[in-house]
This record gives structure tokens, C-alpha cells and sequence, in this order.
């Protein structure tokens, strides 16, 4: 048998007779001091109930108003969400839509909700796989629909007749609609679940709920299908401390009695408030806080835990928003990063902006995009708060132009971005 076959001597020495591997004694596994009570309060994927939901009573009602028909068997009013990460787009449309399926089978009709995560999804043929196969199990699997393989008129016609069989109506919620590639798949997707309907495709209403963090997304959405959504769209504000502090003091029952110190949550809510005005990262650093202090063995989590996790909960930030961005959306941020490390200034027009972005390309073996996309990009980065840009005057002869200024540290942002590449 070969040597690296064998068990290593030295590890059957390891594990003692009285106590177990030492190794997770020193890792910090064991013996560790248990702050955290109810984990999935601190999950961002958990929708909590109504009374842990704030500062969004007003979208909450926008919504149902839209998608509430289907309680009675009546049409709704699909619509467009746009806000930046972090604002309760998600949240506010699971949460409502789980209302609607309750009040609907309340009043003996069948409606269900299917949440697609377009960013994983991402084609048109994917994302009516993805609604075809859960309205499926949600039925009790009456069709045996195949994962891949088809083409999207093929799951169409599954999503068709499982409404027309077993539902009086459903709800889509295509979550990050602005990464279906080509483009052109979204206007299709759309077009296809809000006009079932008038298409005579099935009798069972559909409300779609399309959700971006674009706010200028919607301008590549064709006048039919704007039309078809009843040009019904809207856009979430970011939060403000005070409705970030009452959003952590819902949630502060996921630690045990006396775990947070008193300046805990309001600290965590400024934070959160003064960058990005950001729900997701107010929760993601009281979990990571948290952590930290558990993992130190800590009685209470402390403000420097908060600190602490706040710089972890950037960076984890960055990456989300890197992760679902095209490659020059990418290239255009590293090469920004570039200028910022490589200068002694922080401002830069967008004309030497593009001109580090072509170098980029070049180091990447990509061809560039034309500039008027780039600065497109540019908007987008804005957006998201990843940077900031301001118009500036050139004088009586000089006209406008725009300066860009990073936000964020370039060592992190050079370091998220080639993760990502």
C-alpha cells in the first residue's frame, strides 16, 4: 500500500482518551459562549412577520393594492420595483405575497407565489424552468418536468396548464430581473406571464412582481410591456437610522437577555444608515458582531465587535453586488481602483476613467465597450453607492463634465473584483 495511504501516526495520537480532538478546542468550536439564540432572525433571507417589518408599512400597502385582487379572483396589476440594495424590495414583496396566499385560501381560492432569483436563473428558458418546476411541486408534482432540455415555449405551456388545472391564480416575483441575458428576455418573460390572460393561454390570473436595483432599468423595457404591467412601478427609498434601529430592535430576540450592550443597535443603525441607508448590512453586522463576540468568548457584544464587523460586512457587500455585474461593469470599477492607488487624486473625468478601463480590457484580452456605455456603468456604480459623481463646470468655454470618486477602499475593491473575474 502507498505511504499516503496510511493513517499518520501522529493523528492517532491526537485524539486523547478523556477528551476528544483537541483541534476543535482550538479552533474555538467548543466551549464557545453561546450570545446568539435564534439564528434565523439574523438570516437576510428570512421574511419576518408583519411585526418585525419597518419603515415600509406604505410599500406594504402599494403592493397589496396591486397584487390584492387575487384574493377574490379578480385581475391584478403586475409591477416594477426599483431601488438600491437593501431597501425591503425583496422582503416587502415575499412578505405580501405570502398575505395574499393566506387571505386567498381564507376565501376558498387557490393562489401561489413562485420567487425566481434571476441573477441564478438567468436566461428566459431558465427562469420558466424555475416557475414551471415549483408551480409543479407546489400542485404535487402532477408532471414530470425535466430540469433542462427545453426550450422556454415548452415550459410555458407547463406553467399554463398547471395554472389552468390547479390554480386560480398565481404570483411571480422575478427578483433581480436585470440579469436575464440577452436583455431582450426579460421584455418576453414579462410579456408572456402578464398577458397569459388576454392571450387566452389560461383562465388563472397572474401578478408579476419584477424587482431591480436599477433605477434606470426599466427605460430598456419595450412600450408593450409597460404597457401590460400597467405601467405600475415604484421605487424604494433607502432607510434612515431611525427606521434602521427600529428594523435591529425587531430582531434584537435572536440574542439571549442582557447580550447587547445599550449602544449596540443604535451604532449598528448608524453606521448602516450613513453608508448605504442598507437593512441587509444593519442585520449582516449584528450577526457578524455577534459571531465575533461569541468566538471571543465574550459575555456581551461590545461596540468594537460592531466595528469590527461592519469593515467584514463592506467587503461582503461589494462582493454581492460584484457577483451578480457584468465583466465590464467589473473592468470599469478596477480600473477606477487603478486611478484612485496609482494618483494623488481622487477625482477623475470619465474620459480618463475609460481610458484605464480600455487598459484593463487590453489586460484581460476583452474588447472594450464603446464610452457612452461606459458611462452608463458609471451611473450604475453611482447607484449602488460604490461611487460618487459629480457634474462639474468647465468654464464659459469649457461646458460639463463629470467627475467620478471612488468609495471604497481600492485594496478591497481590486481584491472583490478579480474574485469575481
Amino acid at each position: 500500500m502507498a505511504d499516503d495511504e496510511h493513517d499518520d501516526p501522529a493523528d492517532s495520537k491526537q485524539e486523547p482518551s478523556s477528551g476528544g480532538d483537541p483541534l476543535f478546542a482550538e479552533a474555538g468550536v467548543l466551549n464557545r459562549t453561546e450570545l446568539i439564540r435564534r439564528p434565523e432572525l439574523l438570516e437576510i433571507s428570512t421574511v419576518p412577520g408583519s411585526d418585525r417589518i419597518a419603515g415600509r408599512t406604505e410599500q406594504i400597502q402599494y403592493v397589496a393594492s396591486n397584487i390584492g385582487p387575487l384574493v377574490t379572483n379578480s385581475e391584478p396589476t403586475s409591477v416594477m420595483i426599483y431601488g438600491k440594495t437593501g431597501t425591503g424590495k425583496s422582503l416587502v414583496s415575499k412578505h405580501t405575497s405570502r398575505r395574499v396566499v393566506r387571505e386567498a385560501e381564507s376565501r376558498d381560492t387557490n393562489v401561489e407565489m413562485v420567487y425566481v432569483d434571476c441573477a441564478q436563473h438567468n436566461t428566459e428558458a431558465q427562469a420558466s424552468s424555475k416557475i414551471a418546476r415549483e408551480l409543479n411541486e407546489l400542485a404535487g408534482e402532477p408532471e414530470s418536468i425535466p430540469l433542462t432540455g427545453l426550450g422556454p415555449s415548452h415550459y410555458y405551456s407547463y406553467i399554463w396548464s398547471l395554472l389552468e388545472d390547479h390554480y386560480d391564480g398565481g404570483i411571480v416575483i422575478l427578483d433581480e430581473i436585470d440579469q436575464l441575458q440577452p436583455s431582450e428576455d426579460a421584455n418576453t418573460l414579462l410579456m408572456q406571464l402578464s398577458r397569459a390572460g388576454e392571450s387566452e393561454k389560461t383562465e388563472s390570473y397572474i401578478g408579476v412582481i419584477g424587482i431591480s436595483n436599477k433605477i434606470e432599468w426599466g427605460d430598456e423595457l419595450n412600450s408593450r410591456v409597460l404597457s401590460s404591467l400597467g405601467n405600475e412601478e415604484t421605487v424604494f427609498p433607502p432607510y434612515d437610522a431611525t427606521q434602521l434601529q427600529n428594523i435591529l430592535s425587531a430582531r434584537k430576540d435572536a440574542f439571549h437577555d442582557g447580550v447587547l450592550a445599550s449602544e449596540i443597535i443604535p451604532r449598528t443603525a448608524a453606521l448602516a444608515a450613513r453608508e448605504h441607508g442598507d437593512a441587509r448590512k444593519a442585520v449582516r453586522i449584528l450577526k457578524n458582531a455577534g459571531k465575533l463576540a461569541e468566538q471571543e468568548g465574550a459575555e456581551q457584544v461590545q461596540e468594537r465587535h460592531v466595528n469590527e464587523a461592519q469593515k467584514k460586512a463592506e467587503v461582503d457587500r461589494l462582493r454581492e453586488l460584484l457577483a451578480t455585474d457584468t465583466p465590464h461593469a467589473r473592468y470599469v470599477l478596477l480600473a477606477l481602483a487603478e486611478l484612485t492607488q496609482n494618483t494623488d487624486e481622487s477625482d477623475f473625468r470619465t474620459t480618463r476613467v475609460y481610458d484605464a478601463y480600455v487598459e484593463v480590457c487590453e489586460q484581460e484580452a476583452a474588447n472594450h465597450l464603446k464610452i457612452d456605455r461606459v458611462r452608463d456603468l458609471l451611473r450604475e456604480h453611482a447607484f449602488n453607492d460604490t461611487l460618487e459623481s459629480t457634474l462639474e463646470s468647465g468654464g464659459r468655454a469649457g461646458g460639463t463634465y463629470k467627475q467620478h470618486r471612488l468609495l471604497k477602499d481600492p485594496n478591497v475593491v481590486k481584491e472583490s473584483v478579480k474574485r469575481e473575474m
